[in-house]
């Protein structure tokens, strides 16, 4: 490496590096490789280039080379984008959106959440095809608003995954017990496997992680996708034996809407568990081949997810189930799969046999959220590691590129789940506070991505460029970012109105009261002690636009050219294709 070039380049132009390369050896017995390739790789950074508190580069900067193995595919962020985060909110976790507001409520909040989320989406495209950086929420809040702002939105987002995977292996094992020969084994034994093997997949790394989520992804959309055409079979009477045509008739009896205004607000919070880990598609950025190429397809696959996944198959679910169903009521909470309101309008219609299946599938998605768990902690806690915001071992990349150390951690807190063995009033409590810890994270970070996107598009006007210069540019637009803003701002006020004073308060004591906001705000209190903790401590100011560096980290450092290339050859496109790859 040219130590006399990196120290003689300006902050406006990162220095580029002879990164070396993360490929594994062919030398040796297979075994002998297997070892090795635990060991640690001395320069390996998950944040390449050092930088100082204001995130500017240092002029001396320590050996470093891509930590991460850019292992994943263009057909493996696709699947990411399309079901990654297809999970318990949507098959499980609607359930009780319907029995607190009604079907109208439920399309209305999910439509307005799924409004929102393509906005971010399209916004944290834009900045992680510009910067493919590991730890992308953190560094990109760091870097455009506040580094106590991105310290607190780290440690909120890995603190929400670390308690969301064993409060899914938890799920697993209680929907196993749909069938009635598993209903009197431990559930103990069946967290045991499900751990193992969320553990093991992880433990290959990010190509091990990027085939499971495709094939568990596959399955989950050919099951939505089956029970969309099943429910419309069902709604306009094709099953024999079964009621004739029912259309719409559970939006006049029981009704559209269930417990007014309040019932609308309270279903937010569960759409936006619902479409948690949609921003996973950002942070694997930094793990795949061509971010500039793969990234913008991916980005534009979400659209298509909210609109058929979850807009059309939930409009069905209202079809099929009223909100006063007795299955609905009685479910033991957001991981009873028997609450399944896919189950439950399957089960209603008569049909024996798909009950199980859609319980197969909820139990896969299940594994699934549980499996992106670990990867998306693992990533974000060895970045903050690379950035002295956590222990420096859970910076720790080993010769495959993985974050051994960080991985371990966060597979660690699995073994909460080991909480099903002390019966359902126990785990029932431990589960609704690893969810309020987990609620309101994904808010926080969606709102934090709009802001990092309207302060970038400012500071790369003050700074002098034009958007043509960006390789790819959200199709929501700087203003698509504001509504995501604003809207992730009135969710929270909602939020914490409903936490306050949730449907049927009257009857509630003040302790009840306290405990219930507690259960929905939790990850408010946590984020402000982070923040003022870290501001306090090292003194940050909030980033001034014509101050924020707009350069370093990029991947690419003859983007200008390629990007002639590319857009010569796209004017030559047929009409036909332009659309589509608009769109798509």
């Amino acid at each position: 490496m040219d130590k006399d070039l990196e120290k003689n380049e300006s902050p406006s132009a990162p220095p580029q590096y002879d990164h070396g390369s993360t490929a594994e050896t062919k030398e040796g017995t297979k075994f002998s490789r297997f070892v090795d390739s635990f060991r640690r790789n001395p320069n390996a950074r998950v944040v390449t280039e050092a930088t100082d508190d204001e995130g500017k580069p240092l002029p001396d900067q320590p050996p470093a080379e891509p930590a991460l193995a850019m292992k994943l595919k263009d057909r493996h962020l696709q699947m990411i984008a399309i079901g990654g985060s297809i999970g318990t909110g949507l098959f499980v976790g609607s359930g009780s959106a319907l029995a607190q507001g009604g079907p109208a409520s439920l399309i209305i909040a999910y439509g307005l959440i799924g409004i929102m989320l393509f906005c971010t989406v399209h916004a944290l495209g834009e900045l992680a095809v510009a910067f493919p950086v590991a730890g992308s929420f953190a560094v990109y809040a760091s870097r455009f608003i506040d580094p106590a702002w991105g310290f607190a939105m780290a440690w909120n987002y890995a603190l929400s995954w670390l308690v969301t995977l064993p409060l899914e292996i938890v799920a697993a094992s209680i929907t196993v017990s749909f069938w009635p020969g598993a209903k009197d084994t431990n559930g103990a034994a069946w967290v045991t496997i499900f751990l193992a093997v969320i553990i093991s997949i992880n433990l290959f790394g990010v190509r091990g992680y990027g085939e499971a989520e495709f094939v568990f992804s596959i399955i989950k959309v050919t099951a939505v996708l089956g029970f969309i055409i099943l429910g419309i079979i069902i709604d306009t009477g094709g099953v024999p034996g079964h009621r004739q045509y029912m259309g719409a008739h559970y939006w006049y009896d029981p009704g559209a809407f269930h417990n007014g205004f309040k019932g609308l607000c309270s279903v937010f919070i569960t759409a936006a568990f619902s479409f948690s880990g949609t921003e996973l598609v950002g942070l694997c950025a930094a793990e795949t081949e061509n971010p500039r190429k793969t990234l913008p397809t991916a980005v534009k696959q979400v659209f298509w997810r909210i609109c058929l996944f979850y807009m059309v198959s939930l409009t069905i679910v209202g079809c099929l189930v009223p909100y006063n169903d007795p299955d609905l009521l009685n479910g033991s909470g957001s991981s009873d799969a028997n609450a399944s309101p896919f189950v439950i309008a399957v089960k209603n219609a008569g049909i024996s046999v798909v009950p199980s299946i859609m319980n197969v599938v909820i139990m896969i998605a299940v594994l699934s959220v549980g499996n992106s768990s670990i990867y998306g902690s693992s990533r974000t806690l060895a970045a903050l590691a690379d950035r002295g915001q956590a222990p420096k071992i859970l910076g720790y990349i080993d010769r495959s590129g993985r974050p051994l150390v960080a991985i371990l951690f966060s597979s660690a807190f699995g073994f909460i789940c080991y909480i099903v063995a002390a019966g359902t009033n126990t785990r029932t409590q431990a589960f609704n506070w690893m969810l309020a810890i987990s609620g309101l994270a994904a808010i926080f970070n969606w709102a934090s991505i709009c802001l990092c996107h309207i302060r970038f598009r400012r500071a790369w006007h003050l700074q002098g460029h034009t958007l043509d210069e960006l390789a790819y540019k959200s199709q929501a637009t700087v203003y698509g970012s504001y509504v995501g803003f604003v809207f992730n701002i009135l969710i929270l006020i909602a939020q914490f109105w409903t936490g306050f004073a949730p449907v049927g308060y009257a009857s509630m004591t003040a302790g009840e009261r306290v405990k219930s906001w507690f259960e929905a705000y939790l990850a408010f209190p946590i984020v402000l002690v982070c923040y003022i903790t870290y501001k306090i401590a090292f003194k940050t100011r909030f980033r001034r636009a014509r101050e924020i560096d707009i350069t370093s980290g990029k991947r690419e450092m003859n983007l200008a050219e390629l990007l002639v290339e590319e857009r010569a050859e796209q004017a030559k496109w047929p009409m036909w294709k332009k659309v589509y790859k608009t769109i798509c």
